[in-house]
Parts: C-alpha cells; structure tokens; sequence
C-alpha cells in the first residue's frame, strides 16, 4: 500500500503536489488544510485521509476529525495536526500513545520534516513538513513510503521546491 502523506498545505494546491500524490493508494493529510478545495482535488487523486489544523475553519472541520487512530496493513497510525516536538508531547498526544500504542505518530505544525524513530515509545514520528506556501519554512516537502505486512518500506522524503518560487514544476 503506497501512503503520500502532506501537511500544512494552507490552501495550496498545486501540480507539483499531484504529480508526486497521483499513483497513491491513499492520501493522509496531517492539517492546516487551509480549503476544502485542497480536500476535492486530493480526492481526485486517492481517498484522502485527514485531520484539521489551528488554522483551519468550519468548512474544513465538518470534514475531518481532530485525530485519527487507524490501522493498515497491521500498522497502528495515530495522526493529529499538533503532536508536540518529538520525544515531548504534549498531554493529548501522550495520552493516545498510552491508549492506543500506535507504531507511527504523523503530525505537523512545525513545518518541520522530521522522520525519527522514538525508542521509549517504540513507534516512528513522522512529520512531512509543510507542502504550502505559507509560513516561515523555505523549502516545500511532501513524504512518500509503503506499508507491507505492518511495516513501512521505501520512505522518501520529496522536496517540491522552494516556498517562495511561483515555478510549477
């Protein structure tokens, strides 16, 4: 199963993002969706799972639930837009992690890639960085991986190019 995993999107949308998204099986989105547009074209795309951000609206949230604990393949995911920097959760993260011990937590927020396994909670944190143009990050990122047999294989990281470039790619 191929997952594309974006977060903090802010409304953006663009061909550089679906080029990199097109042959998923499924689409995850870690908030700050920014638009329900952002949700209709990624639905184009694949079924799109999705979590709202601080900065998204009533449009966005009638749509997507504050978390997400699901399972693939014999995966247990946790997803929730702010998690708290890795290793220091903050109380609601903590608390899924102690109910529902998840072997991946997918986060944003930060706009910070960050792909790092926490040892104490046995479990891989995964944050993709941010795909939009908004915010104080200088490179746009999306990531890419499989899940086989409750395992995840072929992790990329993809840079989409710079925030401020209007180039599509």
């Amino acid at each position: 199963m191929k997952i594309g995993l974006i977060s903090d999107t802010h409304g953006h949308m663009d061909e550089r993002i679906a080029h990199h998204l097109e042959y998923c099986d499924e689409i995850w989105h870690a908030g700050d969706i920014g638009k329900s547009s952002v949700l209709d074209e990624l639905e184009l795309l694949a079924p799109v799972h999705a979590v709202y951000g601080n900065i998204d609206g009533t449009d966005v949230r009638k749509r997507t639930p504050e978390c997400i604990i699901e399972e693939r393949q014999g995966l247990k995911i946790a997803m929730i837009h702010i998690a708290g920097s890795f290793g220091k959760y903050n109380t609601q993260t903590k608390e899924i992690i102690q109910a529902h011990n998840p072997g991946l937590l997918i986060c944003g927020h930060s706009h910070i890639l960050k792909i790092k396994f926490d040892s104490d909670n046995k479990l891989l944190y995964l944050n993709p960085g941010a795909a939009g143009r908004s915010g104080f990050h200088h490179i746009r990122t999306l990531c890419r991986f499989d899940i086989v047999e409750g395992e995840i294989q072929n992790m990329e990281a993809i840079e989409l190019g710079s925030r401020s470039s209007q180039t599509v790619y």
